[in-house]
């Protein structure tokens, strides 16, 4: 079939309608009425640990949730990975307080309570219980505490004493077909290593310790085959 100029015409004109008519419907539905969307996403409801949630934040604490909570809230769960982040004062925003909490209180001194061994040389300890690592020579620190993120419920890191006997820096797990920079094999399958996400995301790793890529980095470069790896405590909910 022949198609006239005004044939073409008329099709160009419906096909920018539709275009434009498709637009602005997703735009609505993105944007909605005077911001929907964003309201959406931001509980209204009451957490089983709110009081305890805005005293941590600094908030009015009446255990009554309100847009400005969890604004609050939100921005604290964003700023640590916590998910979902919809401003709700759950167990796992508390646990995360409770950590961040620990983790500021351990200091310069995260050995105070002598349970990682003190006999040993060179050791990489972990506190499965405050989410911290540290490497300490006999009793003098020689790095960190810096957070870290073990294994979730179901895939808990193991605790007791051991030894690196493995380490690739440019590690590639083929068992979940990621990568793992920096590894250092203390344990089986269970290793020091650089992740992407952040340290307090839940619910934690399949076993390994993982840590910031520039902790990561000064392990490996602090840390050698042979060297002792002691992991003690019991992480929060596992």
């Amino acid at each position: 079939m022949r198609v006239t100029g005004n044939t073409r015409g008329v099709r160009t004109r419906r096909a920018l309608a539709l275009s434009v008519a498709g637009l602005t419907a997703t735009s609505t539905l993105v944007l909605g009425t005077g911001g929907s969307a964003q309201a959406a996403s931001c509980t209204t409801s009451t957490g089983p640990y709110q009081k305890q949630v805005e005293k941590y934040l600094h908030r009015p604490v009446d255990g009554r949730q309100s847009a400005a909570d969890c604004k609050a809230i939100r921005s604290f769960q964003r700023t640590y990975g916590v998910t979902p982040d919809i401003g709700y004062a759950g167990p796992i925003t508390w646990r995360t307080m409770k950590t961040l909490t620990a983790q500021k209180a351990a200091g310069k001194n995260p050995n105070k309570a002598k349970k990682c061994p003190t006999n040993r040389g060179r050791i990489a300890c972990v506190d499965l219980t405050r989410q911290l690592s540290w490497i300490q020579d006999g009793s003098k620190l020689k790095f960190g505490p810096v957070p870290v993120r073990t294994g979730r419920n179901g895939y808990e890191t193991r605790t007791g004493s051991s030894k690196i006997y493995l380490r690739h820096i440019n590690h590639w797990s083929t068992l979940y077909n990621v990568p793992m920079p920096y590894s250092q094999f203390f344990d089986g399958g269970q290793a020091f290593h650089s992740v992407g996400v952040k340290m307090w995301n839940p619910p934690g790793s399949h076993g390994c310790v993982n840590m910031r890529p520039a902790d990561a980095k000064a392990y490996w470069n602090l840390l050698k085959n042979g060297d002792d790896v002691y992991v003690y405590g019991r992480k929060p909910g596992t």
